[in-house]
């Protein structure tokens, strides 16, 4: 996984090899911040981003909210609301790409509010 990670399409493991391979992959795209994850079983879905609580940073308004949003996705496409979920991670890439919105995990200075901002406002601009 760490040399080719491009030869794996999907992975199925238990729940504590899932965690432990999330975890190294998210350091494969840039941080747990990043990463979402979905746990998909016979009778139900639980959507949720990989890392933690991140107590260090409770309340101060400086978490990424893009594993969040990106495991909303997720539960979207499950969910066959594909528009919504195609609309949410658009906006969400397009305001990482403009990298002026950034919070401090991705090497800029925003605010969760203000990343969470953009993204809204460019979902409300959408056709």
């Amino acid at each position: 996984m760490v040399q080719d990670p491009s030869q794996y399409d999907v992975l199925v493991m238990p729940n504590l090899y899932g965690d432990i391979l999330s975890d190294l992959c998210a350091g494969l795209i840039g941080g747990l911040g990043l990463t979402p994850s979905g746990n998909i079983g016979e009778g139900g879905a639980v959507f949720e981003s990989v890392h933690g609580t991140a107590p260090d940073i409770a309340g101060q308004d400086k978490a990424n909210p893009t594993a969040l949003l990106l495991s909303a996705v997720m539960m979207l496409r499950y969910m066959e609301l594909n528009t919504y979920a195609n609309k949410i991670e658009t906006a969400c890439f397009e305001t990482i790409k403009e990298g002026n919105n950034r919070t401090a995990d991705l090497g800029g200075t925003a605010k969760c509010s203000d990343f969470t901002n953009e993204i809204c406002r460019k979902i409300e601009a959408m056709p």
